[in-house]
């Protein structure tokens, strides 16, 4: 549920803006991570290359982001935001941030502490544990 209604406000708060659900994670590991490969957007994201190449072209034709050669691999391309991406990233920010405080709002401190810990906890089990098999380990 708390998935589903991430997505809803996201298409909501982003419409505007001209971003959908499936296109903010990429401009966000843009942010921290500009010049990698739709390669590397898609392992890093867990999304599917045909997947990635759809929301990167999406975002191309929009303005966001720009592709380049990689000069060692030619059949790759670098991937980097561009100036009206940037221009809107505090915009951005200020969005993701009032959805992290209305969902932790009426919670202290130490329950918003525990929570992302547990949180930290459980995306690292995923990045170390093959959790695709996980069904078959009966």
């Amino acid at each position: 549920i708390l998935y589903r209604k991430n997505q809803i406000y996201i298409n909501n708060a982003f419409k505007e803006l001209n971003i959908t659900a499936s296109e903010l994670p990429i401009i966000m590991c843009l942010k921290y991570h500009e010049g990698v490969s739709q390669d590397d957007l898609s392992s890093f994201l867990n999304i599917d290359k045909a997947s990635t190449t759809r929301t990167i072209q999406s975002l191309d034709k929009k303005g966001f982001i720009k592709r380049e050669k990689d000069l060692n691999d030619r059949r790759a391309n670098k991937i980097y935001l561009t100036k009206l991406a940037h221009g809107q990233m505090p915009e951005i920010l200020k969005r993701l941030e009032l959805w992290s405080e209305y969902l932790t709002d009426g919670l202290n401190e130490e329950s918003v502490n525990t929570m992302f810990n547990v949180l930290d906890s459980m995306v690292n089990k995923l990045d170390s544990d093959n959790f695709k098999t996980i069904w078959r380990n009966e």
